[in-house]
This record gives structure tokens, sequence and C-alpha cells, in this order.
């Protein structure tokens, strides 16, 4: 079957709105304990919250782990695609359609606890070199806002350059209340400094994925939060550790 054909076959398929018909492709990136390879499977708090709203809402699909830029862009490129878990921001509103949110987040500076700038607010930080992770929201935003950002491929190279003083701040994301840093060697001597910006994560679907099927999911989020099978699997991963 050629390219084209195969486009158009998926762009049918969808087209009908039938959920048990359709596929979706779905990606993430690697963010533990959200989303994790486990052997052959893709696992985590995040991960595990689509894989329950595609079981009830009877939709056959697969997922991928991939660097974030890839699976972003593979997103708004390919019809039966989503990606999570992505912020959803005023500049990507028009870009997707959207499903959640499934979590929320902290957009934190961490660094050296013995710095010795100021950073009250974000303003404050204009002057530093923040490392990001290339292509994701918060690069997007500090970069937009004009900071000093120094972004690499792979987010976990950011502690290393913290500690040898290549960077003077990493932006991360964290959930409110979530002990997940303390799992980490470096977890002592890289510490948050300041919040600048609460956000919401959600699966970002392709524009030509079927309202029908958004709408499906969307419920199928909503009932799993009416029935407790959202907080049953938070629960799961609340004392995660990848070091065990």
């Amino acid at each position: 079957m050629s390219v084209t054909a195969c486009c158009l076959a998926t762009l049918a398929t969808l087209a009908s709105g039938d959920a048990a018909a359709a596929k979706l492709y779905i990606m993430t990136e690697r963010l533990p304990p959200a989303s994790m390879q486990d052997g052959a499977h893709v696992i985590g708090r995040e991960t595990d919250k689509i894989r329950e709203v595609m079981l009830r809402s009877s939709i056959t699909y697969t997922i991928d782990l991939l660097p974030w830029k890839r699976a972003y862009s593979t997103a708004l490129a390919r019809a039966d695609a989503c990606v999570y878990s992505t912020t959803r921001t005023p500049e990507r509103e028009q870009l997707f359609k959207w499903v959640g949110p499934t979590d929320e987040a902290d957009w934190v500076f961490l660094g050296r606890p013995e710095h010795t700038f100021k950073l009250d607010t974000l303003d404050d930080a204009r002057t530093l070199r923040i490392g990001t992770y290339n292509g994701d929201a918060r690069d997007e935003f500090l970069r937009t806002h004009g900071f000093h950002v120094d972004p690499v491929l792979d987010d976990f190279a950011n502690p290393q350059k913290l500690l040898l003083n290549r960077i003077d701040l990493w932006a991360v994301g964290i959930r409110p209340g979530s002990t997940a840093l303390a799992n980490y060697s470096w977890s002592e001597k890289v510490v948050p400094l300041l919040v600048f910006k609460h956000i919401q994560v959600y699966l970002a679907c392709n524009p030509a994925v079927p309202d029908a099927l958004i709408e499906q999911m969307n419920a199928a989020l909503a009932a799993m939060r009416r029935d407790g099978a959202v907080a049953k699997i938070e629960r799961h991963y609340e004392h995660w550790n990848e070091r065990k």
C-alpha cells in the first residue's frame, strides 16, 4: 500500500467516528514515574490512566516511548496520533484536541543549596543559565519570554550540569506534594528554589482525531475520577522509587 493510500485509509477509519474501529497511535516520553519502560511494556502513573481510558472507550491503540520532541512533532503530523503528558498552553490550544487534564504539576527551578544569587521571582532568573529539556513546554515558555536557556536532549543530563556549575538552574515539572526527587542520588545536592508556574497536562491528539472519540475519552476519564480509578492509580505510584 502506498503512503498516500495508507494515510487515506487512516483518515477514513478515524472519520467514521466508530470507537471500536478506530486505532490511535499514542506516544510519550520517559518521565518516571509518569511514563517509563518495563521490559517490553510502557507503564507509569499517567500511562495507566491512558490505558484505562482506552479500555473504557473501546479504542484500539499502541503506546511508544520516544524522545519528547519526536513524539510531539509526530502528534502534530500524523492523523491518528496523540501524545502525553502534554502541557496545555495558549500557544498549543489550536494545535491539538485535548483529553484531560490527566494530571497537574508545578514548574520549579531547582538549584544548588549553596547558591548565592537572588531568586525571589521569575524575573530574577533572567540573568541566570537555565537548563531545560529541548522542545518541552518549560523550554518553550522560557525561550518565548527571553530567558537564557541551555537545552539538552536528555533531561536527566541537567542534574550533572548543575553540579558541575555549567548551569545555574534546572527547570522541571513536579506534582504538588511529590517526593519523587528523593529517589535520586543527587537529591540532597539539587533542591527546589522557586515555583514559577502551575500547569495541567493532557493527552493531546491530532486535530484529525474525530470529536466523537475525544468526547468518549473525556467521558471515560471523568467516570474514572468519579469511581475512584484515577485515585487508585495515583496511590499505586505514590511511593514509587526508581532505585528499588
